[in-house]
């Protein structure tokens, strides 16, 4: 049976308009002379040559400042934002975080479930990362 092209066209514009929907990351602009932000940075999660790591990393801070971990993986990661309450939770493989929002002048992360899994995101005005102090450095 054929669908009439009007109720065809209809579902089409119901269908787009519900995946363009609420709820997701928005920026309504960056600062004077930048572009808006297009939605958060992503660290992607890699095993590489048989080790754990980060890729980029250190990570370019944005102008928003939000970073999402998409993990590449084999096992679960937990990332932890150095000296902050700032934690993804559990990222199984395959996955992708929530956005955490940085500070400002960026920071340093660990695998909470790997510590030897370290990583960093660079300032928003594009300095890098700060020092790394501490007990996952």
């Amino acid at each position: 049976m054929r669908v009439p092209t009007v109720v065809g066209s209809a579902a089409l514009i119901l269908f787009l308009a519900l995946g363009c929907g609420g709820g997701g990351y928005s920026n309504p602009g960056g600062p004077s002379g930048q572009p808006p932000a297009t939605g958060p940075s992503t660290i992607t999660i890699v095993a590489n040559r048989a080790g754990q790591s980060f890729t980029p990393n250190p990570g370019a801070g944005g102008v928003d400042q939000a970073v999402v971990w998409r993990n590449n993986d084999s096992v679960t990661h937990r990332i932890v934002v150095n000296d902050t309450p700032l934690d993804t939770g559990d990222i199984a493989p395959g996955a992708t975080s929530r956005a955490l929002n940085l500070p400002a002048a960026g920071g340093n992360y660990h695998c909470s479930l790997h510590p030897t899994m370290v990583g960093a995101v660079g300032a928003a005005s594009g300095q890098p990362p700060p020092p790394c102090t501490g007990l996952y450095c």
